[in-house]
C-alpha cells in the first residue's frame, strides 16, 4: 500500500495537530483516535511519504538496531518471523498500522511545518506549512501541538571535513542519501564508521562487493542477535499474535533493561563477556585488541546489533575487514591513512553519523515571544516550561524508541481527558524549582549527542523535570501516576471552537 494523499490546501482547525509521519507521529494518531474518538486531528508531514526514518533511509541492509516487539507498537502485535527487522518490513507494519485505524484521510504530505504560535488569547495554536514543490504556504489552528519529528536532520547528515577529498576519482556517499543508481558489484568499497549504519551496510555490501573495508577511528561493542526470535515465533504459533506478542514485549524489555543494567552496574564484568562474545565469532588469529576492544564502558554509547553475526562471517570469510586507524587525506585512488597506510576504494561511503536537530527545526512562539528549546525544562520529557499545550515525543536511547512514545501518547490523552473533565482549556508547565540545577537532555557518549544536543531543551535533576531514559521509572510516572501535578498551572474556560472530526480530517 502506497500513500499518497497530501489532503486539501485549505486551512483546518483541529484538536489536535501531529507534526510528522514517522513511527512516533503514527503512534500518536493511532492512540487517539482508540482513546479518544471524538478527537479532531490531523498528521502534517514534509516529506512525500509516511515513514519517517524507514522511508528516508535507502542504504542496503537497512533494518531495526532494536528487537521488533519493543520497537513495534504496543497495541499493534509484531507478527512478522524477524524480530530484528529489514527496512521494508518496517515499512509494511506502519503502513499496515495507518490503514487499521483509518489515519489515510488524517495524513497531509508534503507540508513541511516552519512555524507555530500560541495564543494565550484564543488558546490555540497557529501553525504554518510549507507545500513541497514551491513557496505555497498552508496555515492549520489547533487545541494542541504533538511533535514526533524525532531529533536528527532529515536534511543532511553528518560528515567530517576530509582533506583532499575533492581529488578522490571515485565516488563518495552519505547512507543518509544513498543514491538509487549506485552499483558497488565488484568494487572495492570503504565504509568510513563503527556506529549501527556501518556495522549494517559492511555485511549487505559485501555480498556482491569486489572487498569492503570498515575505517574506524576507535571501536565500539557490538553484539550478536538472531534475525529470527524461535521462541517468539513458537509462541505466536501456539498462543496466537495478541496473547504471544504481550508475552514476548514484556520477556524482551526485561531482558534489554537487564543488559542495560548490568552494563551500567558492573561495566568490567560486562566489557570481558562482550568482548568475548565478539571473539567467539572471529578467526583465532583475528586482532580482537584492536578492532572490537573499545576505550569506554559499555552502554556509554549505545551498543550495536549484529544481527545473525552477519558482519563477522563477512570478515571470517575474508569478504569484508576492519582497520582502525585516522585519517590523513584523500588521494586520487583512495584513502591515506596516519599510520602511513593507503586504502584503495572505488566508493567511500561516509556512515559518519547524524546531525541533530530539536522539533524538526519548527520555530516555536508562544505570544510573540520565541521559544528557545536550551531556555526551556522538559517536564515529563514530553512538555516545556513555559510552552502552553504542547507534546513532544522523543524515545529512549538504551531501549526501544517506542516504548517511550507509546507511554507519552498515553499520558497525552490522559491529559487531554482530565482537562475535558474539569473545563480546562490550556495546561503549561511552570519550573517551579528556579534553583536546580539543569542538565542535559540526554546523557550519552555518541558523537552525534555531543555535536548536538546543546541546541535542545535541558533536563531537571529532581521531581516532574527529570530526563532520565528509565522505563520503569516512566511507566510510574506516565501510565500509572496522576495527571495532577504542582508544576502543571491548568488554565479554565471553555477552548476555542476545533472543527468536527469529519472536517478537520479531510
Amino acid at each position: 500500500m502506497t500513500i499518497t494523499t497530501t489532503g486539501r490546501a485549505r486551512p483546518v482547525d483541529v484538536d489536535v495537530l501531529i507534526v510528522g509521519a514517522g513511527i512516533s507521529g503514527i503512534g500518536a494518531a493511532c492512540h487517539l483516535t482508540s482513546r479518544r474518538p471524538g478527537t479532531s486531528f490531523a498528521v502534517l508531514e514534509g516529506r512525500d511519504e509516511i515513514g519517517g526514518t524507514w522511508s528516508l533511509f535507502r542504504y542496503p541492509g537497512i533494518r531495526s538496531d532494536s528487537d521488533m516487539p519493543t520497537f513495534g507498537f504496543g497495541f499493534k502485535p509484531w507478527t512478522h518471523h524477524e524480530s530484528i527487522a529489514r527496512g521494508h518490513v518496517i515499512m509494511d507494519y506502519l503502513r499496515q498500522a495507518v490503514r487499521e485505524h483509518g489515519l489515510i484521510e488524517h495524513i497531509r504530505l508534503g507540508h513541511r511545518v516552519t512555524r507555530a504560535e500560541f495564543s494565550s488569547s484564543t488558546g490555540r495554536w497557529t501553525v504554518t506549512a510549507r507545500r513541497s514543490g514551491g513557496p505555497e504556504e498552508t496555515r492549520f489552528t489547533a487545541r494542541f501541538l504533538f511533535l514526533g519529528t524525532g531529533y536528527y536532520d532529515y536534511e543532511a547528515g553528518y560528515t567530517p571535513e576530509f582533506t583532499g577529498v575533492e581529488d578522490f576519482e571515485g565516488r563518495v556517499v552519505h547512507p543518509q542519501h544513498w543514491p538509487q543508481d549506485l552499483d558497488h558489484t565488484g568494487r572495492r568499497v570503504i565504509v568510513i564508521g563503527s556506529g549501527a549504519t556501518a556495522v549494517t551496510l559492511v555485511p549487505a555490501l559485501a555480498g556482491t562487493a569486489g572487498h569492503v573495508t570498515m575505517l574506524q577511528r576507535s571501536p565500539g561493542y557490538l553484539i550478536s542477535a538472531p534475525a529470527k526470535d524461535a521462541i517468539a515465533n513458537t509462541l505466536h504459533k501456539v498462543l496466537g499474535h495478541r496473547r504471544a506478542h504481550r508475552i514476548v514485549r514484556r520477556m524482551n524489555i526485561v531482558r534489554n533493561r537487564g543488559m542495560y543494567t548490568l552494563c551500567r552496574r558492573a561495566p568490567k564484568l560486562m566489557r570481558r563477556l562482550l568482548i568475548a562474545g565478539v571473539r567467539r565469532q572471529l578467526p583465532g588469529h583475528f586482532d580482537v585488541d584492536t578492532h572490537f576492544t573499545p576505550r569506554y564502558n559499555p552502554w556509554d554509547q549505545r551498543l550495536c546489533m549484529v544481527s545473525d553475526g552477519d558482519l563477522f562471517k563477512a570478515i571470517s570469510a575474508g569478504r569484508a575487514s576492519v582497520v582502525t586507524d585516522r585519517i590523513d587525506r584523500f588521494t586520487r585512488t583512495g584513502i591515506l591513512l596516519e599510520s602511513g597506510q593507503e586504502l584503495s576504494a572505488d566508493i567511500v561511503v561516509t556512515a559518519t553519523g547524524l546531525a541533530m536537530s530539536p522539533f524538526g527545526k519548527v520555530r516555536l512562539h508562544v505570544d510573540g515571544h520565541v521559544v528557545n528549546p536550551p531556555d526551556t525544562t522538559a517536564y515529563k520529557a514530553m512538555m516545556l516550561s513555559g510552552v502552553p499545550n504542547f507534546v513532544f515525543a522523543l524515545g529512549y536511547t538504551n531501549l526501544s524508541w517506542t516504548l517511550k512514545v507509546d507511554l507519552v501518547c498515553e499520558h497525552f490523552c490522559r491529559l487531554l481527558d482530565h482537562m475535558d473533565s474539569h473545563g480546562y482549556s490550556a495546561v503549561e508547565p511552570v519550573l517551579d524549582d528556579p534553583d536546580m540545577e539543569r542538565v542535559p537532555y540526554m546523557d550519552l557518549g555518541a558523537g552525534y549527542v555531543r555535536r548536538g544536543i546543546a541546541a535542545f531543551p535541558r533536563a531537571g535533576t529532581r521531581g516532574p523535570w527529570t530526563a532520565g531514559m528509565d522505563y520503569g521509572k516512566d511507566v510510574g510516572r506516565l501510565r500509572e501516576g496522576p495527571v495532577e501535578d504542582g508544576a502543571l498551572r491548568f488554565t479554565a474556560g471553555e477552548p476555542a471552537p476545533a472543527a468536527s472530526q469529519s472536517e478537520g480530517a479531510r
